[in-house]
């Protein structure tokens, strides 16, 4: 198992990209949480399979059709507890 905090950057609020993350989390059966945060970037915790959170890692890097992302920084981060993805308010 693999847990990630990611700060995505770019044109990724007013998209569709919280939607789309939590649809492709869902798909590769990945864990965690996305939120937007006040600077205009996203902030996600991802959580499963090595693979899994690499592919879609790997599929954040294009995100949504009308997104531009232009970096993700990502860190180590604790096991999220609970099943499924979650959209969580603002930061």
């Amino acid at each position: 198992m693999a847990a990630r905090r990611v700060i995505i950057s770019g044109r990724v609020q007013g998209v569709g990209f919280r939607d789309w993350i939590a649809r492709e989390a869902g798909r590769l059966g990945v864990s965690g949480w996305v939120r937007n945060r006040r600077d205009g970037a996203l902030e996600a915790l991802v959580d499963g399979d090595t693979g899994a959170v690499e592919e879609l890692l790997r599929r954040c890097r294009r995100g949504p059709l009308l997104a531009e992302v232009t970096e993700i920084v990502e860190d180590l981060a604790e096991p999220w507890p609970e099943p499924g993805f979650h959209r969580l308010p603002t930061a």
